[in-house]
């Protein structure tokens, strides 16, 4: 119990400083910013320990199958800091000149037609500077590095330990709070949709997303190319819920690959112990 207390109030943390981590890392946040920033890391890290710190969660979803929570809010913690450096206009340090240049580097290569890097550069503002637009190609670029090395890696973990497996059984009531196995038909057929849903609703997201976004922000004329917190945020956040989705995604068709293997075994094994007749 008291093991299963220090886990929820660390992950509490790591979620408050994930949350806090732009405004630390870019100079010349505003009092008010500052205030409202705490209040969001200090409300969403309660959240988290009550989530993780209750017997049966409510809304996080896999708490029991690691990593793939701590896949999710790492990659955010890294888009996060390498946005707020490159973002924040300082001093051109070796790091930051290093990100620029990555970032630059994938901004061009993935920007070809119909591309999600394609559809935000087309929806920015007409009188947007051409500097910032530069800056958000690199820090798209940057952002779009780091999530599909989350996914690659995930996508690895799924292949190589075929997660969730850890020697014990896949507890479903915790891991997925959200899902009820016992209404709506066959659970595994219900998994094989959801987790088709969940990635073509990531697909989409990415192009919808940005659009939507800058849409909003023009409509009530929001400058969000002039506040760097905004960029970093903007930014981090088309990126990380599409990752999301499609971890989920892949993580619902394995579960579903398990219950069917489940399936098979118990089916070998009333066949094998059944006594033939003549």
């Amino acid at each position: 119990m008291l093991s299963k207390l220090i886990g929820a109030l660390l992950r509490a943390t790591l979620v408050v400083v994930v949350v806090a981590t732009p405004s630390l890392l870019i100079p010349g946040t505003t009092e008010e910013s500052a205030q409202m920033v705490t209040l969001i890391a200090l409300a969403l890290g309660a959240f988290t320990a009550i989530e993780y710190g209750a017997a049966f969660p409510a809304l996080i979803e896999f708490r029991d199958a690691p990593p793939f929570n701590r896949v999710r809010i790492l990659s955010l913690l890294i888009v996060l800091v390498v946005l707020s450096l490159v973002a924040g206009g300082g001093a051109p340090t070796s790091l930051i000149l290093v990100l620029n240049a990555l970032g630059l580097l994938i901004g061009h290569a993935l920007e070809f037609p119909w591309s999600p890097m394609s559809v935000v550069l087309a929806h920015l503002p007409a009188n947007a500077p051409p500097v910032s637009a530069l800056q958000v190609k690199v820090m798209a670029g940057l952002a779009i590095f780091t999530t599909l090395a989350a996914l690659v890696v995930f996508a690895l973990l799924l292949r190589l330990q075929h997660w969730p497996n850890r020697g014990q059984p896949f507890n479903v009531w915790v891991n997925l709070p959200t899902f009820d196995p016992t209404t709506g038909g066959d659970v595994v057929t219900r998994l094989i949709r959801d987790a088709r849903v969940n990635i073509i609703l990531g697909l989409t997201t990415t192009f919808i997303l940005p659009v939507v976004g800058l849409k909003i922000a023009d409509h009530f004329d929001l400058q969000l190319l002039t506040s760097p917190q905004a960029m970093v945020w903007g930014i981090a956040l088309w990126m990380f819920l599409p990752l999301s989705m499609f971890m989920r995604g892949l993580a619902m068709a394995r579960i579903a690959d398990m219950i069917r293997e489940r399936r098979a075994r118990l089916v070998a094994t009333v066949v094998a112990d059944t006594p033939l007749r003549a």
